[in-house]
């Protein structure tokens, strides 16, 4: 999941404008987890009342920025873009077995999985609902945006197929599972507030990109981070078993088999073999994966997704939520130093 913080707007008056979008999408949400079924409209507020930065959400107020902001699509795509995020939370807490999500009991912890799967399809079904009323076209995006995030959650639970590079599998997953809802978000905001063409064809491409990169600092910050900075405890998907970036990296350089332009090595027997549960293992393992080449690769792989977003950003007009685009490319390679 991607963790940002606030970030700095290029003006007071898009800072106040984007913040009162803001404040009348969350309004929409929880209208939107009104049911007359008691534990259901529990179970949807439970998500939407622990917060989260609406990261999404400001993607979609932002891009609206190049048009009519104030168009009153505007607010309901928004939601209906957290609203989709929502629902594919409450089924990945499931999947995952989780226990917290957003500093909070998860939904599947607090009632049963069962109530977890039916509330993340009721608030699919709401976001489904809303996008009805802005026509057939927003119907039909997010349904191709929902496929491909299915794609990704299967591609990751399935993991690599024989003979396919884990490194350009792991990016894959990325890109249809996280960074195509984000790319749907620019669109969407571009999209309704009538922007020129152009825009609209500009910002899917570089929220697609910013969302990868968002998510390849996150994989970063997991392992560089010496506090909780990127909203979780450091080395939390090491510890889990999960093999993000850096960890990709490090296998790559050893090679699959051990063979590779670096020989065997400890760290590679600790992320192949060991039990990272172990407090003392798992300190190693960090440890030694903070100093490798590894970090490096992953950290020129944010890079390029970073300026990918920006030379898109580069061509957009010259309003002050270009430069807030800008930031946001700046901010999301500065955060791991």
């Amino acid at each position: 999941m991607i963790t940002v913080v606030p970030m700095e707007l290029a003006s007071s008056a898009l800072e106040a404008d984007v913040s009162d979008g803001l404040s009348r999408v969350e309004e929409a949400l929880r209208e939107a987890a009104r049911t007359e079924e008691a534990l259901l409209a529990e179970a949807s507020r439970h998500l939407i009342d622990a917060g989260g930065k609406r990261f999404r959400a400001t993607l979609v107020l932002l891009a609206a920025q190049f048009g009519n902001p104030r168009d009153e699509r505007i607010v309901p795509a928004a939601a209906a873009i957290e609203l989709t995020h929502l629902a594919t939370l409450f089924h990945d807490d499931v999947m995952d077995e989780a226990a917290i999500r957003r500093g909070h009991e998860s939904a599947n912890s607090r009632w049963s999985n069962m109530v977890a799967i039916l509330t993340g399809d009721f608030l699919f079904a709401r976001a489904s609902r809303i996008l009805a009323d802005l026509g057939e076209e927003a119907i039909r995006i997010q349904a191709d945006t929902f496929t491909q995030l299915v794609s990704g959650q299967i591609a990751e639970t399935v993991g690599p197929r024989p003979g396919q590079d884990p490194l350009e599998h792991y990016l894959r997953v990325v890109r249809d599972k996280t960074a195509s809802l984000i790319a749907t978000a620019g669109r969407f905001g571009a999209m309704f507030s009538d922007a020129p063409a152009d825009v609209v064809a500009r910002m899917a491409p570089a929220c697609h990109a910013l969302g990868v990169a968002f998510q390849l600092s996150d994989d970063i910050l997991d392992v560089a981070s010496e506090s909780a900075q990127s909203g979780k405890t450091p080395g939390t998907d090491l510890r889990e078993g999960v093999r993000t970036l850096p960890v990709l990296h490090a296998l790559r350089a050893a090679g699959a088999d051990g063979a590779g332009p670096h020989p065997p090595d400890r760290l590679r027997e600790l992320l192949t073999s060991a039990d990272l549960t172990d407090p003392s293992l798992h300190a190693e393992a960090l440890a030694l994966l903070r100093v490798h080449p590894a970090m490096d690769a992953a950290r020129a792989d944010l890079r390029h997704w970073a300026g990918t977003a920006r030379d898109q950003i580069a061509g957009l007009p010259g309003v002050p939520a270009r430069h807030a685009f800008e930031t946001l490319c700046d901010f999301v390679v500065e955060r791991t130093g």
